[in-house]
């Protein structure tokens, strides 16, 4: 019924993408902080690519910004224009290939992309493109063939500036499913976002410049000044002439989604989305639970960190005293997998610790933003009666994941979702807290001050905007539990 806890018990995060057009800066050094900005989005892999006007020059590795590229590295990458990927996994193996951005150099053309997101008809298109088994291992590296293809396609020496454009427009239409991204040649970066607009990407000016990222904290780490959102569906080509903006998609295609889960958990509390404050909003979202499910207590506290701004939402409505019950290891990444239960247990001590202090004999309103597997919470409740709690009172900033994500975040497989299969109630007794509750999906939305922008919203509802293929679903979604589309 549940999950074992060798899980990590949160989503996994979406990618960052990052690009610059800055003529006499040093671009690799910029997109470096950029990524170092986005470093939340993903941990796995990191790498850029850099032009001087003739020749892209790419770096890429696993691991974290840092561990990639160093002083040396950076000094080597000279250009006026550059991209950036950090990355976690959702469709392709955790292997060096797939790291990004991708790179395509054919003799009259070359280009690099990374993207943000997930496909849900790369198989379909794969098929298509006559691509054997095993010869695309992601759907960044399928959206690199496809437009490589298109540029063949042109007669060579033609010297059109503008070829890259032309099979962007090409190939873009046939995509389907969450991405954003970054591509470049030798002389421009182009940023596009599909026409749901699941992942986010931003535009900021330079006073020599402009740069394309995933958050707007990108921006700010650089200098530049946040210009605007990227619509749905746009494609903005920045070269020397400045940002150029293009429609590539059909006016019915063009449906606003971005993800909630940005609001709740996946971005930085410094970005704004749909021109609002994600550190504010989850504030709001404290402030709906107070209002949602009262409860008498001695001091609210969130789990670190997004709980935390949810927390004081929660405090101040509510009228009971805010407080901290939890000090987070700064400096730890993701946990290893133990091989034993008592250090699988050990595991949540390294992230997180209680104070005691703080906890002995209090009745304890905890704000955490969600519950995936349940196995986090169930040792941080464990934790907090340990250290003296005389009660604990769960709430939660979102309501219950109860399906899996298509559109570029790891929710894993829907039988390892807790929600999935258990009542509101049997999660309480298992998570061993005396009371729980979820915030309303309508408080949610309402919470984000974007109420009527567009959301998706599949993961607790099950209602999914772009239809997902049924070799997609497999194994992921239970057959009884029938998938709506539209």
């Amino acid at each position: 019924m549940f999950a074992g806890p060798e899980q990590d018990d949160k989503l996994k995060e979406a990618c960052g993408v990052f690009g610059v057009y800055a003529p006499g800066q040093p671009v690799a050094h910029l997109s470096y902080l950029g990524l170092f900005a986005l470093q939340h989005r993903g941990q796995e892999s990191a790498g850029m690519a850099v032009s001087d006007g003739e020749a892209l020059t790419v770096v890429k590795d696993q691991g974290l910004v840092a561990s990639v590229f160093d002083d040396r590295t950076l000094a080597g990458l000279s250009g006026h224009l550059a991209i950036g990927h950090c990355r976690y996994s959702t469709t392709g193996s955790s292997t060096w290939r797939n790291a990004q951005p991708a790179y395509r150099g054919m003799e009259a053309h070359q280009f690099a992309l990374g993207h943000n997101g997930n496909l849900t008809n790369t198989e379909a298109l794969a098929d298509e493109a006559g691509m054997l088994p095993g010869t695309v291992t992601s759907d960044t590296d399928l959206v690199a063939e496809l437009i490589a293809a298109e540029l063949v396609k042109r007669p060579e020496g033609t010297g059109d500036e503008r070829d890259l454009e032309r099979a962007l427009a090409a190939v873009l239409p046939r995509l389907e499913g969450a991405f954003s991204f970054v591509v470049m040649d030798e002389s421009r970066v182009i940023g596009v976002r599909d026409p749901n607009g699941f992942r986010p990407l931003c535009l900021g000016k330079l006073d020599n410049g402009w740069v394309l990222a995933s958050e707007s904290p990108a921006l700010d780490i650089v200098g530049a000044k946040f210009d605007r959102e990227l619509d749905p569906g746009e494609m903005v080509v920045i070269d020397a002439t400045g940002p150029r903006s293009l429609r590539p998609f059909p006016d019915e295609r063009i449906d606003p989604r971005l993800c909630v889960f940005e609001f709740v958990y996946f971005a930085r509390p410094d970005s704004r989305l749909y021109d609002r404050s994600v550190h504010q909003a989850r504030i709001h979202m404290g402030e709906q639970l107070a209002e949602q499910a009262p409860v008498e207590a001695d001091m609210v506290m969130g789990v670190p960190d997004s709980g935390v701004p949810a927390a004081e939402g929660f405090a101040r409505r509510s009228g009971i005293p805010f407080g901290q019950g939890l000090v987070k290891n700064r400096y730890i990444g993701r946990t290893f997998i133990a091989p034993s239960q008592e250090l699988r247990d050990r595991a949540v001590h390294m992230k997180l610790n209680p104070l005691r202090e703080n906890l002995i004999g209090k009745r304890v309103v905890v704000i955490d933003d969600t519950i995936v597997r349940g196995t986090t919470q169930k040792q941080v409740t464990r934790m907090l009666r340990e250290a003296g709690a005389a009660e604990v009172h769960l709430r939660i900033t979102a309501p219950p994941v109860k399906w899996s994500c298509f559109y570029g975040i790891d929710t894993g497989d829907r039988s390892e979702l807790l929600a999935a299969s258990s009542s509101v109630e049997e999660i309480r007794e298992y998570l061993n807290v005396d009371t729980l509750s979820y915030l309303d999906l309508d408080r949610l939305v309402d919470a984000t001050g974007a109420k009527g922008s567009g959301f998706c919203d599949a993961c607790f509802s099950g209602d999914y905007p772009v239809a997902v293929p049924v070799t997609l679903r497999k194994g992921v979604l239970e057959a009884s539990a029938p998938i709506e589309t539209h």
